[in-house]
């Protein structure tokens, strides 16, 4: 039970359905989405495009898309692979012979072909109960009448203003006389509000082909991008097979590579057989589920990549003879140094949301412009804030994750859920780039395995251990006796640029027939029921 002498926050309880974003406005969104009779996909894809345009340092239209959903609450899930494709005219090895030995933030190479609205559309088409101009219709009118700049968001938003003041058309539409927008202050997006309009009135097509398509194009390619129309047409992500994992009595859900989602479930599969103790800090447990960490996502930048060029044996990778091998890595109380080193893009931004509706139809869903603010470039008509999502790519030849043709790059973005005898009780997600898989596995196993409740589990301090090295990076509110005892254990720790992540989810008790929401601190949003 919550102490109400700390601070905090308390649990959200309801019956109907439940939202649970990092943006107020988009929670809200959602909700009135599932009082006009949405489902919980409708409601999902309402929020997401609320969010962007009010959180764009985190998601927007320029930036892809995945989704579980479970129709009616059962573990029958279905997953979805929003991810964007290198234009066909890329390859690593024309990017080497430019002198490039990884791919710039801002290049036009970074940048994919944005795969967020294609996926709304089929997702929509499929899941949701409304139409499209119904469905965007929040997002449009924030763009048009103006919003108020949160206060994490408009943090953020700060912290990158000479990334954005490098991008004419990103000074033009979302900096004010050069500055971002102040916090408290009411902005507008007048250029992404009529494309909102457009793909409102045409639907995908009105993205991916005719003036915005061409906009959006020819600017790419003013950047050095080998982006063509025929590219931008092609779009489309498909339904991809969800791969599992038994942990403490559930089965946790994830969708398959390209993302890193099975990256989670190993890091999990490794702390199965690990007690959990009485403290969820203590420096012992944090060790091991550090180590975990490291040896999973030594793994992960090895062998993920778009399974459609270099097959991923997702079998293998949950295997006991892999899992072992990997546990017996972990050396008794200090840093094991040999783990193979890999050199990773920064922590990314994205927005989580999960949905349950009145029939417990569950949406995990994420979308993301990966760094914040992606790559810092926008169309200079239709106002569309392009990722950077083609950073993660890697330029060595034969690797699984090379850029090439049409391929998709690993991504960091993962929705989540856990079912148990035949139905979701949980439908969660954490936001932080190359956080994420640990993030997942640090929330559940707080659950699962500790007994916490979800606002509680979000609450503790976060450390991560970065890919490719022994720094972790450890949030202000851990313990110094704790940070002292890991860097005796040989980690380098230090404090984070900003707090790690965030989370959001929603449990269902089928037995009372009540949900339960919860959203992280460390954003501004909030869970909302009714």
């Amino acid at each position: 039970m919550r102490n109400f002498e700390q601070p905090g926050r308390s649990l959200v309880r309801s019956t109907h359905g439940m939202a649970a974003t990092s943006h107020p406005a988009a929670s809200l969104a959602a909700i009135d989405t599932l009082r006009q009779g949405g489902t919980a996909m409708d409601a999902a894809v309402a929020a997401c495009a609320v969010q962007c345009v009010v959180e764009p340092g985190s998601t927007g239209i320029g930036g892809d898309c995945f989704a579980l959903y479970a129709p009616r609450g059962t573990d029958r899930i279905v997953a979805f692979d929003g991810s964007g494709r290198a234009p066909m005219a890329t390859t690593a090895a024309a990017l080497r012979d430019m002198g490039m030995s990884s791919i710039p933030r801002s290049s036009a190479h970074a940048i994919t072909v944005p795969g967020a609205v294609d996926a709304w559309c089929q997702l929509l088409r499929d899941h949701g109960a409304l139409p499209l101009s119904q469905v965007l219709a929040p997002a449009i009118e924030a763009a048009t009448q103006g919003y108020v700049v949160a206060e994490r968001a408009g943090t953020d938003w700060a912290k990158q203003e000479k990334l954005l003041a490098g991008d004419d058309n990103a000074q033009r539409h979302l900096l004010v006389q050069g500055r971002a927008p102040a916090i408290g202050s009411v902005h507008r997006q007048q250029a992404l509000a009529a494309t909102l309009q457009a793909i409102a009135a045409q639907g995908r097509d009105a993205f991916y082909t005719g003036a915005i398509a061409g906009d959006m194009v020819d600017y790419l390619q003013s950047l050095g991008g080998r982006h063509t129309l025929q590219d931008f047409a092609a779009c489309q992500g498909h339904y991809v097979t969800p791969i599992s994992t038994g942990f403490a009595g559930h089965e946790v859900h994830e969708c398959p590579p390209a993302g890193q989602g099975v990256i989670a479930l190993m890091i999990l599969r490794l702390l199965q057989d690990l007690p959990a103790g009485h403290n969820p800090l203590d420096p012992d447990r944090l060790f091991r589920e550090l180590e975990a960490c490291r040896l999973a996502y030594s793994v992960r930048d090895a062998v993920i990549g778009d399974p459609a060029g270099a097959a991923v044996d997702v079998d293998w990778l949950l295997s006991d003879g892999l899992i072992d091998a990997l546990r017996q890595q972990i050396l008794d109380g200090r840093v094991n140094r040999d783990i193979p080193a890999f050199t990773p893009p920064t922590h990314s931004d994205t927005v989580y949301i999960t949905v349950v509706d009145k029939d417990r139809n569950c949406a995990s869903f994420i979308n993301s412009v990966f760094s914040p603010f992606g790559s810092g470039r926008v169309s200079p008509a239709s106002g569309v804030l392009f990722h950077n999502r083609g950073q993660s790519f890697t330029l060595a030849e034969g690797h699984p994750n090379a850029i090439g043709p049409g391929k998709r790059p690993m991504h960091t973005i993962i929705p989540g859920m856990v079912t148990r005898d035949g139905r979701v009780r949980f439908s969660f997600g954490v936001m932080g780039g190359q956080y994420q898989a640990m993030g997942h596995a640090w929330f559940l196993s707080r659950v699962l395995q500790y007994g916490m409740d979800m606002q509680a589990a979000m609450a503790l301090p976060r450390v991560f251990a970065r890919p490719g090295g022994w720094t972790v990076e450890h949030e202000g509110t851990l313990a110094p006796a704790t940070v002292e005892a890991l860097r005796a254990r040989g980690y380098d720790m230090v404090p984070p640029d900003w707090a790690i992540g965030g989370a959001q989810a929603i449990e269902i008790d089928w037995e009372t027939g009540t949900l339960t929401g919860a959203s992280d601190h460390r954003k501004d949003g909030c869970a909302l029921g009714y």
